[in-house]
């Protein structure tokens, strides 16, 4: 590869450097997958769906349930509109990512890289790394209280537990992309499922569902409120996620023509598209549930995840909603894994053009957020991990306007876009959705840090 192509930052530039081996994002999975070239347009858009359900687990995982729990406890159905707010810039900042990733051959950490200047770079790179164990240490907390709550696992060894998972995603690698696909929708739909006979037993009134979903104006005049839905807001969008998406969209072997380039866009945001709305189902169902067994009757001061386990049975009348909640976390933790292994990768190859065995990258992310974990159990107990959990997502928060905005930038510009730059009417909401996510993380931080609320996302 010469120096011109380095240098040369049109689409065709793109292309040839997304497409040589060494440089292509997840090159070992890189256009792995068959991609009819004729018969219906169903059986085309089937070949693309699978990396929309694999993001969607950034925004049902661990860090989301104590938001959702105490949103629904305290103000019943109320924040159902922030929700859907959250889901629907979630919706459209995961398909500027997949059209990056479409249209240039290349993930958000290349472009990045191509973009900056090196310590610019470099300094995206330690963010973007400090919010991957930011999220693994959510998972590392939530896996840990499901292992607890199911079989009586101390949180210590539940924490130690997880470190196995890396063997369990270098194992599903192995076998293929798809693989890791199907185990990843298979979980998300233990999740739904579980979460759907809750509902059942919950039998919410659907009137009052339906119209929490209306935004209100009690959401800013209630600064209780408006502080979680801060939580909900600021932080749904996953950064990582970011990343993550506008690679794995290049694993499907697409002409890489423009009219082949058009048709992988559309196909791949009606994929993340649809499953982002399971996504906005399962957030919905947790706050739902929790309005119907704690709102109404009366336990508004639940915000913890093994309190609302505790309580749930008793208060909803149904034996086995304790368990299903405990089945759906585990499963959350579990499929977050997934991801956050993947990004991990994508963004250290990104960023440093490094490459380490997977199992290693894995093994030292995944021992990173072990660590803190054990250090605060043994030294505050176990209301020090909720605590941490927290935390996590505070860093995960502080790291979100780092990926959305050279994202937003790059797919509206028609430099590097080329004839696949996002048009005006995406990229008007894109930024404004951009601007709304900055102000609100900064409030969120200022509140968090000066200790208002004292609930974060």
């Amino acid at each position: 590869m010469s120096a011109s192509d380095l240098s040369d930052t049109t689409p065709a530039a793109f292309g040839r450097i997304g497409a040589a081996a060494s440089r292509a994002s997840l090159s070992e999975v890189h256009a792995s997958i068959h991609v009819p070239k004729d018969g219906t347009w169903f059986r085309r858009f089937l070949a693309f769906v699978g990396p929309g359900y694999m993001i969607s687990v950034g925004y049902m995982d661990p860090g989301n349930w104590a938001t959702d729990i105490a949103g629904g406890a305290q103000f019943g159905y109320t924040l159902l509109s922030v929700i859907l707010l959250s889901n629907l810039m979630a919706i459209l900042l995961q398909a500027l990512a997949a059209r990056l990733g479409i249209a240039t051959g290349r993930d958000l950490a290349q472009a990045c890289r191509a973009h900056y200047s090196r310590p610019v770079g470099f300094m995206l790179w330690l963010a973007c790394e400090a919010a991957i164990i930011a999220c693994d240490l959510a998972e590392v907390i939530g896996t840990a209280i499901a292992l607890k709550l199911l079989f009586g696992i101390p949180l210590l060894a539940g924490a130690l537990l997880t470190a196995a998972d890396a063997v369990l995603v270098l194992l599903l690698m192995n076998r293929g992309f798809r693989y890791l696909e199907a185990f990843v929708i298979a979980l998300l739909t233990i999740i739904a499922l579980c979460f759907i006979a809750q509902m059942v037993a919950a039998q919410p009134p659907v009137a009052a569902v339906l119209s929490g979903f209306i935004p209100s104006r009690e959401v800013v005049t209630n600064p209780a409120m408006l502080y979680i839905a801060i939580g909900i807001i600021g932080a749904t969008v996953m950064p990582h996620n970011l990343y993550l998406h506008s690679s794995i969209v290049q694993t499907r072997d697409y002409p890489r023509t423009e009219p082949g380039r058009r048709e992988a866009i559309r196909f791949a945001v009606a994929d993340s598209t649809i499953a982002l709305m399971l996504a906005l189902f399962i957030n919905a169902a947790i706050l739902i549930v929790a309005a119907v067994a704690f709102h109404e009757t009366g336990r508004t001061d639940v915000a913890e995840i093994e309190q609302a386990h505790e309580l749930l049975s008793p208060l909803l009348g149904f034996g086995l909603a304790s368990t299903l909640f405990a089945v759906a976390l585990l499963a959350s933790g579990l499929n977050s894994t997934v991801t956050a292994t993947l990004a991990g990768q994508i963004v250290m190859e990104g960023f440093l053009h490094l490459r380490i065995p997977n199992w290693a990258r894995r093994l030292i992310t995944r021992l990173l957020a072990i660590v803190p974990v054990i250090v605060v159990t043994w030294i505050y107990g176990e209301k020090g991990t909720a605590e941490l959990l927290i935390f996590s997502q505070v860093v995960l928060s502080m790291q979100l306007p780092f990926a959305v905005i050279p994202l937003v930038s790059f797919v509206t510009n028609r430099r590097i876009m080329g004839n696949l730059v996002a048009p005006r009417w995406l990229a008007l909401p894109a930024w404004l959705i951009a601007g709304v996510i900055v102000v609100l993380n900064i409030k969120l931080l200022i509140d968090t840090f000066s200790g208002i609320g004292g609930l974060s996302h």
